[in-house]
């Protein structure tokens, strides 16, 4: 049995395929990062969920692709908890940039991007994966995130820089006080994943102009630092993967138009397309 799994900071999707390639069943858990989770908390949570447990011992191999793998170091922290818990499984685990890389790869070379809880990018051209610019997390970086809109909502709300409609209403879904954020911010873990939370408000209101502004500063700001650094912008298509593309989409295509580029396959999960890739790529099935 083959297991294959895409998370990021917030949640992870499992699908566990026969030895034919075909779908056996899906499974959720939280996300697993290796910059706020030990070894030893993945494999405690894997252990509870009463799916993963039922089959731990059939796997024998395991592709998991997360947000924060992004050295041997960070690797090995997840590595290590997953063969806590697949204990005869043949375990690879790589960024979850490659997942993104993976699930857009139509045979050409491309620019492919993340926008869900945090934001990246990487150019593929089939083999070899290439970085311009790291990823510097939610509080140096993770512009045009969920994270990063979350962010840029309450300090306009607490700069009070919200038309007063936008404003009543956010206090009104939030309850919002200085002292509750800023201690959820700065003394409590997974603020990434806390910002984040208040970027569903954008949903709600999406077609006001001062959502749509925001938004649009959001997406240039990603788009200046993580998609120009590329020379080969110009002329490839730019993928997108995650919730925040996909709720987003013409806003992001009109942003991309301005500088002139091509928005090319967006993919909120990534997961169907990933076993597309490792079946006809990487060849891990019998047939």
């Amino acid at each position: 049995m083959i297991l294959i799994a895409e998370s990021g900071s917030t949640k992870c999707d499992w699908v566990l395929l026969n030895p034919k390639g075909e779908i056996v069943s899906e499974m959720k858990t939280i996300g697993f990062n290796p910059f706020h989770h030990s070894s030893e908390k993945v494999s405690e949570e894997l252990s509870k969920n009463s799916s993963l447990s039922a089959i731990s011992n059939a796997v024998e191999k395991v592709f998991f692709y997360g947000a924060g793998c992004s050295s041997s170091e960070r690797v090995e922290v997840i590595h290590s908890g997953l063969k806590q818990f697949f204990t005869k499984a043949l375990i690879t685990v790589d960024h979850d940039l490659m997942a993104a890389a993976y699930s857009t790869y139509k045979g050409v070379p491309e620019i492919t991007c993340i926008l869900g809880t945090g934001s990246n990018s990487v150019f593929f051209d089939g083999s070899t994966l290439r970085e311009e610019v790291p990823s510097l997390a939610f509080i140096l970086g993770d512009e045009g995130s969920a994270s990063h809109i979350g962010k840029s909502l309450l300090t306009d709300f607490f700069y009070n820089k919200m038309p007063s409609d936008i404003s009543e209403a956010f206090f009104k879904t939030f309850g919002v006080d200085k002292e509750k954020v800023l201690n959820s911010v700065y003394q409590k873990p997974h603020a990434n994943v806390y910002l984040a939370e208040f970027s569903r408000f954008v949903g709600y209101y999406h077609d006001h102009e001062y959502i749509i502004s925001l938004l649009k500063k959001c997406f240039r700001k990603f788009i200046d630092i993580h998609v120009l650094c590329y020379p080969e912008a110009p002329k490839s298509e730019i993928n997108f993967v995650g919730s925040v593309a996909s709720n987003n989409e013409e806003v992001l295509k009109t942003v991309l138009d301005e500088y002139g580029l091509k928005l090319g396959r967006v993919v909120e999960k990534p997961l169907a397309s990933l076993i597309g890739y490792h079946i006809a790529y990487l060849k891990i099935t019998e047939v």
